[in-house]
């Protein structure tokens, strides 16, 4: 049998760490493949939180994060940190994971050593270059460079295909962010003390309609974000309503939402939550109101609607499934849609018993197997 090939998997924030920790996972469990992780620490205490529960050590961690960093400057931190990662490690091929600073430059720093990028989530596309910002331009640079396309669905492969990626090279396996939720919510089943942190809330709002909020847009950053925050203040208005709102660490997000809705009965403002505890949000949450990716895809695998606080979405399969909607930033259509929701069964069951179509829980046992085929080539 032929040496393990050396694969570094690349990430630096929680939801890439939720998304990848099955993929390294499979990789550990099959002997053609030795595993090497590496994080940037873009964000630092929210993934920690994440590898705490995988119970997964890096074996490189940058360790970047620095407070009010500009993007450039963090891009040429990640590119040379990472590119001495790969330097020590000389691995076979990179892995990176959706949208972010840390696996742009991953791709860039493993192209310019002319070694294979494997792309997990590839292949969303909303268009716009400004809407995500800088995600969706990110998406575009890895997609220019990858090696094998792991699209979540047939919507994203067909954009990829719509830019002239072989065929061969795009395949569609699901979304692992429904792996980690699986594993995380039977972890939970069999031990609910890892999430017990909400019981406290549970108790306070008993009896009322539990709203999830979650919002860290960059685009949203200044007037949406203070057309969110009347929002949600309407909405928590309502007798029946309780909100729970992890906030954002992004003092954008902090100073704006801590303003308009500090001290109100019906709102619980609270740090990030640890990925067991927000699956538990989920769980107990009637709706989700987010601008986050991740969400839309979470949340319909648990049958919650959600509400989209964006004006273009990278995932339209979730829109067009009826498990999401896309309501902006301006505050009466927010409160409108999701009053609606409340009031109205008939809408509520509609999306909550749409089809999710972003995954099945196998996503990262198909995307091993599919290196195992690229190897063997």
């Amino acid at each position: 049998m032929s040496e393990p090939q050396k694969i570094l998997v690349v990430f630096g924030t929680r939801p890439e760490a939720i998304k990848l920790f099955p993929v390294v996972a499979a990789l550990q469990a099959d002997p053609r493949f030795t595993p090497v992780v590496c994080v940037s620490a873009q964000h630092r205490q929210m993934l920690d939180q994440v590898l705490a529960i995988a119970g997964l050590v890096p074996d490189h961690d940058l360790d970047l994060m620095k407070p009010d960093q500009t993007l450039d400057g963090l891009t040429a931190a990640l590119l040379t940190g990472l590119g001495r990662v790969m330097d020590l490690e000389k691995p076979a091929r990179v892995i990176v994971q959706g949208d972010t600073a840390t696996a742009m430059a991953g791709a860039l720093a493993a192209y310019y050593r002319q070694v294979p990028v494997d792309h997990v989530e590839a292949g969303l596309r909303s268009g716009n270059i400004y809407h995500p910002w800088p995600e969706e331009v990110n998406r575009k640079i890895i997609g220019s460079i990858a090696s094998l396309h792991f699209a979540p669905t047939e919507v994203s492969q067909a954009a990829l295909l719509a830019e002239n990626v072989p065929a061969d090279r795009v395949h569609v396996t699901g979304n692992t962010v429904i792996d980690a939720l699986h594993w995380v919510s039977a972890r939970i089943e069999g031990d609910p003390s890892l999430a017990a942190g909400l019981d406290e809330l549970k108790a306070r709002f008993a009896g009322k309609r539990i709203i999830g909020v979650t919002s860290h847009r960059r685009e949203n950053f200044g007037g949406g974000m203070e057309g969110i925050a009347e929002a949600i203040r309407q909405i928590a208005a309502r007798p029946d309503v309780a909100v729970i709102f992890p906030v954002h660490l992004n003092p954008n997000v902090r100073k704006v939402m801590g303003a308009a809705l500090d001290g109100l009965d019906n709102v619980a403002l609270i740090e990030p939550l640890d990925y067991p505890h927000f699956a538990h949000l989920l769980a107990i949450s009637e709706i989700m109101l987010t601008d986050s990716g991740g969400v839309q895809e979470e949340a319909p695998a648990l049958g919650k609607p959600v509400l989209v606080m964006r004006e273009t979405t990278e995932r339209p399969e979730g829109v067009a499934a009826g498990t999401a909607k896309l309501v902006g930033t301006e505050t009466a259509v927010i409160v409108t849609e999701l009053f609606k929701l409340l009031d109205d069964k008939a809408a509520y069951e509609a999306m909550a018993r749409a089809h999710n179509p972003f995954g099945d829980g196998q996503t990262a046992r198909r995307i091993v197997e599919l290196l195992g085929n690229e190897i063997g080539r």
